[in-house]
């Protein structure tokens, strides 16, 4: 989604990259680095899930990965860039020298499933650390999102998570539960939707966090989303919007996801057949947490 207070957060046209004259000539970064191929791959593939299921319909969803461990040996001996320097619109300190993959602002997750690298690039954040440039492989312009999922990720790096990707996605059920009032106080969504399948409090033990209704791409959605991860949750719901979830790589912030709007499926298809579901009671979530010594 466009950013639509974009001045809160980046420079606008003065900070339009230029491409440089001179860069290291390639074919592409993912040669000859399988380790970063398979990174960016498992990104496509989610991008292709994400389309199949309807969470990403022309250009929703943003995806942003560190990669890198992936890089920092490869690239030492090497000088790609590809755009003059860029701002960011905050100073990250701890994302220095980081290097992250991110979808490309206006592309599709279509595009990106087939074509990862001409609908993404990956970015170096530069030494002041409010700056960034394009290294790879294409001169693709970042999410417009680009600053509140780098502020996530410096977030998780100031605590030492191992968490490495961002992902926001518009699974419809769970966003179609945010426009029922009861459901968004704390955890109430949460105790929906592990009772319906036990596979959900076993796979997502953190639960839903909940965020109300804030202007996409905002400052304050970015920091009330921080808050919310803070309070110890993975995947954040932004009311009558979408998800964002963080985990170690790509595949299991979108595995959290899918399995938490698999059973806000369940919940609707038994109320489309006219019944409230029962759901598992508090004592069988509670030997299941016991049994799988789940959180919370």
């Amino acid at each position: 989604m466009r950013l639509q207070d974009a001045r809160h957060l980046i420079v606008p046209c003065p900070n339009v990259p230029r491409p440089v004259s001179k860069k290291t000539e390639m074919k592409s970064i993912l040669d000859n680095n399988p380790e970063l191929k398979h990174r960016i791959e498992q990104v496509a593939e989610v991008a292709g899930y994400l389309w199949q299921k309807g969470w990403g319909e022309r250009n929703g969803g943003n995806i942003v990965v560190n990669v890198t461990d992936c890089l920092n040996s490869q690239l030492s001996t090497l000088n790609y860039q590809l755009s003059t320097p860029i701002a960011i619109g905050t100073t990250l300190p701890h994302l220095k020298g980081c290097y992250f993959y991110c979808k490309g602002t206006n592309r599709r997750m279509r595009d990106l499933a087939r074509w990862p690298m001409d609908n993404g690039s990956i970015i170096r954040i530069l030494d002041d650390c409010a700056h960034y440039e394009i290294i790879a492989d294409h001169l693709v312009m970042p999410t417009s999102e680009l600053p509140s999922h780098l502020s996530v990720h410096n977030y998780l790096m100031a605590k030492g998570s191992s968490y490495k990707a961002s992902l926001h996605t518009h699974p419809i059920e769970l966003v179609a539960m945010t426009h029922h009032r009861p459901f968004l106080g704390k955890d109430i969504l949460t105790k929906i939707l592990w009772s319906m399948i036990p596979e959900t409090r076993a796979f997502c033990p953190k639960g839903l966090g909940i965020v109300p209704y804030m202007l996409p791409g905002s400052v304050a959605l970015a920091e009330a989303t921080i808050r919310t991860l803070d309070d110890n949750y993975n995947v954040v719901m932004w009311e009558k919007h979408g998800v964002f979830a963080v985990d170690t790589d790509i595949m299991s912030a979108f595995d959290q996801v899918d399995v938490l709007n698999k059973a806000a499926q369940i919940y609707m298809s038994a109320r489309s057949m006219g019944f409230e579901p029962e759901g598992m009671s508090d004592t069988q979530m509670q030997e299941l947490s016991e049994a799988f010594n789940l959180a919370k």
